[in-house]
């Protein structure tokens, strides 16, 4: 069982002091250890052990942070792929670079999509070394968001429910989500996704783990609960299905067996590490 999910983890040192520093910011892209990442069809690209690669900085507008002495860049994208493009890389990226890449492909992403200040329709500008943008027109300052989105796994009697949506792969079933709504806490939210989606009523909601997920920003944050019944009504607008499954169901399905009834979540999935924890509690 990996220790936290895959994205996890703190990447480089976020360096927060020198944001606020221009002339600190272009001494580092002058600095000798200075590094660029580099992008092929719109993903930052990896080498063939799954690390990301670097070169030489040309375009220092976004900060990544140090690794080390090195001061890390990324260069502002105009084109940049969506989840599914993205998704073959994930096999082979290395879960060392995980979290830079997520980093780094949710921020060029969010100024890819954010070059017009939102309260006056002026054309803003890069601050605080791409951690924000600043309107010159009316002085708004706007930060990159992240979206909340809530991942559960419901349990009746040591059995766990899980979903399939239209688009997923023959066979596999997964955790049920759904984005935490505004004025809505996280157990609320698990419980109205749940009893929505599936029609049951839950109690117990249990903080597991959370992850970064670039596609495009959200953080799932990963929960358990427990099913007051094992009664289904399924919205079929937004599940193709949804099942019970045993332990020795989703025993089967984690270690691949061939009479698995169901596929699991891929490995950089954070609802395949609730799978993994709720096994070896």
């Amino acid at each position: 069982m990996r220790p936290e999910p895959f994205f996890a983890g703190p990447g480089l040192d976020r360096a927060d002091a020198a944001r606020a520093e221009p002339e600190r910011i272009a001494e580092f892209a002058r600095s000798p250890l200075a590094r660029e990442l580099v992008w092929r069809d719109g993903l930052p690209a990896l080498d063939a052990d799954g690390s990301l690669q670097w070169c030489e900085v040309s375009d220092s507008s976004l900060f990544l942070g140090l690794n080390g002495d090195a001061p890390c860049f990324c260069g502002c994208q105009r084109d940049i792929a969506g989840g599914p493009a993205a998704f073959s890389l994930l096999a082979g990226l290395g879960i060392a670079d995980a979290p830079l890449f997520a980093a780094a492909l949710s921020l060029a992403r969010w100024h890819s999509r954010h070059g017009f200040c939102a309260t006056c329709g002026h054309e803003n500008e890069i601050v605080r070394g791409g951690w924000s943008r600043k309107c010159p027109a009316c002085s708004a300052e706007h930060y990159p968001r992240v979206d909340p989105v809530v991942i559960m796994l419901a349990e009746h009697d040591g059995r766990l429910l899980l979903g399939r949506q239209y688009h997923y792969p023959p066979k596999r079933y997964s955790a049920l989500a759904g984005f935490v709504e505004v004025g809505e806490t996280i157990e609320d939210a698990v419980a109205r996704e749940l009893k929505e989606e599936a029609g049951i009523d839950v109690a117990d909601v249990t903080y597991v783990a959370s992850q970064p997920w670039p596609f495009p920003s959200s953080l799932m944050v990963g929960c358990t609960s427990r099913a007051l019944s094992d009664e289904l009504t399924i919205d079929f607008g937004e599940l193709e299905d949804a099942r019970w499954f045993s332990r020795r169901d989703v025993a089967a399905a984690i270690q691949g067996r061939e009479d698995a009834p169901f596929l699991p979540p891929p490995p950089h999935a954070i609802a395949r590490t609730l799978l993994e924890r709720w096994l070896a509690a």
